[in-house]
């Protein structure tokens, strides 16, 4: 979801792009480790397929806030966590900047909306479910539905937060009435994400599986040891 300048007030949308510079940072540090002659150019690939998607914006409310596809949990699924999340934050810029796709001092707080909640919290789910799930194709597609979906929604209820703390613009109704109505429009575009999210991971796992970063790095659960019975396991 793109915030348009004047949504949130200066203030929080200052403390938002600080927390949001302060987080990248992390990012760079941390994704530094995982780039390799592999991970460098699926970001990149990654980053353009976001940007493709996100291009297609759904209108919520007229007063500037619209509704579109993350890409956070196809990120994380590819690239992991650290990189997913700057490749989505430099989409973001990208957007801003160039074509006036949600505000530039909203930045931060599209940022932090798109770029690193939904990210990680679609990674936390990646990480749930792979270690329950089993690693077949149907298994890989459930996990990409499930934390697409979900992420797409938790980061809609970020700019609940944001608004709840320094709103500017009359959206209607109460906070509550806005958090239903943002659940329920990013709840049909996750499922529509849902659905791209696994295709792509699915079919990039059928013919590399070695450049999914999820089922690299996360190792599936070790089965607890079978008690010996008489000698014989």
């Amino acid at each position: 979801m793109h915030i348009s300048n004047g949504i949130i007030n200066g203030p929080v949308a200052g403390i938002f792009a600080a927390l949001a510079l302060a987080a990248l940072t992390v990012c760079v540090l941390r994704g530094r480790r995982d780039l390799d002659d592999r991970l460098a150019p699926m970001a990149g690939l990654v980053a353009a397929f976001i940007f493709a998607v996100q291009m297609l914006n759904f209108p919520i409310f007229t007063a500037g806030v619209s509704g579109h596809l993350l890409g956070g949990a196809l990120a994380a699924l590819l690239v992991g966590p650290w990189v997913g999340a700057l490749c989505v934050a430099v989409v973001l810029v990208v957007q801003a900047l160039v074509f006036g796709d949600g505000g530039v001092a909203m930045l931060g707080l599209n940022v932090t909306n798109m770029a690193l909640l939904g990210t990680a919290v679609a990674y936390l789910l990646i990480a749930g479910l792979l270690r329950v799930l089993p690693r077949t194709p149907a298994g890989l597609g459930v996990t990409a539905f499930v934390s697409a979906l979900l992420s797409v929604v938790v980061a809609a209820q970020g700019f609940v937060l944001q608004y709840w703390l320094g709103g500017t613009t009359d959206l209607g109704g109460n906070i509550t009435g806005l958090a239903a109505t943002m659940a329920g429009a990013h709840l049909l575009i996750g499922i529509g994400e849902g659905l791209i999210t696994a295709t792509t991971v699915v079919t990039v796992a059928k013919v590399r599986p070695d450049l999914v970063y999820a089922l690299r790095a996360l190792k599936p659960a070790t089965p607890a040891p079978v008690p010996a019975v008489g000698g014989v396991r």
